[in-house]
């Protein structure tokens, strides 16, 4: 992995908790970069992004000291989902991350390459999100 690839993660993950960058902005940069995937993991408070080869690099999430509920509720992780697409002046990631974790949402893997996100519980429970079109 480069250092633009690198420096292209640690973008990703401020412009995210920054709200500099929209979702549909940090993927367009992620795949310009060559990446093919990341995850973030709230136990960990760790993103990874991962390229086609196996390479990834670990990047260290900005805190939001809720911890991950026991229950998945996947309507309320869709509903944080909705109102993050609408780019509500409201909208912050710091939130989004309260509220999926609230949620019991133990983190996601963002798929690139194959244009959807999957949210996870702690019990392995899932809820799919296509991009939009």
């Amino acid at each position: 992995m480069n250092a633009h690839q690198i420096a292209t993660a640690q973008k990703a993950v401020t412009a995210s908790h920054d709200g500099s960058m929209a979702f549909a902005q940090i993927v367009g940069m992620l795949i310009e970069a060559g990446f093919e995937a990341y995850t973030v993991d709230y136990r960990r408070n760790r993103s990874t992004y991962y390229l086609p080869d196996g390479d990834s690099v670990d990047i260290d999430l900005h805190p939001v000291d809720d911890s991950v509920a026991a229950a998945f509720d996947a309507t309320t992780i869709e509903a944080a989902v909705r109102e993050a697409q609408t780019h509500a002046p409201s909208y912050t990631y710091a939130g989004f991350c309260r509220n999926i974790k609230a949620a019991g949402c133990a983190g996601y893997i963002v798929s690139l390459s194959g244009r959807r996100v999957v949210y996870f519980g702690r019990t392995a429970e899932l809820h799919v999100e296509y991009f939009p079109q």
